[in-house]
């Protein structure tokens, strides 16, 4: 991990797309801090994850949800000259798993698309809903929404197939790069925290439950 040409690619801000940051000084930055220094510390990740003595679920997810898009969004980065439309006409997790695109605007109805234009989508999507306050309030003392751990578990079944797709279908460039132990951890990572608090539903995950049971059992 500590070579620089792996400095170089995870750790510049050149990521898919730029970088939700939290605003130092506040309840989330604070959290955020917390939970890098869980990481940095070598703790277990099956106890980094676990939500802190006195704090608020929402507060501690939302900080995780944001992290996640950031690491997620320079994941794929790193294998997208790789993943075009021609290598991936389709988003898939290999032959029995395909993706199909739905949002409220253009795609109203399920739709097959190519991998880099749906994860152009995806990235955007995630980003609009991190983005919005009455989702996502950044200010102190503003209530999260009813359905916040509702809107939650639709990022995080969406960001979970960056996951399948890369692991599938480009790990050959991870290991070429020498990343695939930084891109391990972040999975399991993801896959402790999602299932710690319930937010992906079990058949969502079928697709890497081979690599899941070797990896994360």
């Amino acid at each position: 991990m500590s070579s620089p040409f792996l400095k170089q690619v995870f750790h510049k801000d050149k990521t898919f797309r730029p970088k939700r940051k939290f605003e130092p000084g506040t309840q989330r930055f604070e959290l955020h801090k917390r939970a890098q220094a869980s990481l940095h510390a070598g703790l277990d990740l099956r106890q980094a994850v676990q939500l802190p003595p006195g704090e608020e679920l929402n507060d501690w997810v939302a900080v995780h949800v944001v992290d996640f898009f950031n690491r997620l969004n320079l994941i794929y980065g790193t294998v997208s000259d790789g993943c075009t439309e021609r290598s991936c006409p389709v988003m898939s997790g290999g032959p029995k798993y395909e993706y199909r695109w739905q949002d409220e605007h253009r795609y109203r109805k399920p739709t097959a698309l190519s991998a880099p234009r749906y994860m152009d989508l995806l990235m955007d999507w995630v980003e609009v809903q991190i983005n919005n306050e009455d989702i996502f309030p950044t200010n102190v003392g503003t209530p999260f929404p009813k359905n916040f751990l509702q809107a939650v578990r639709k990022i995080m079944s969406r960001l979970f197939r960056v996951f399948v797709h890369v692991y599938i279908h480009h790990f050959d460039r991870i290991a070429q790069m020498g990343s695939e132990a930084h891109v391990n951890t972040c999975y399991k990572h993801f896959y402790y925290f999602v299932t710690e608090f319930g937010l992906i539903d079990t058949k969502e995950l079928e697709p890497l439950k081979e690599m899941t049971a070797r990896m994360c059992h």
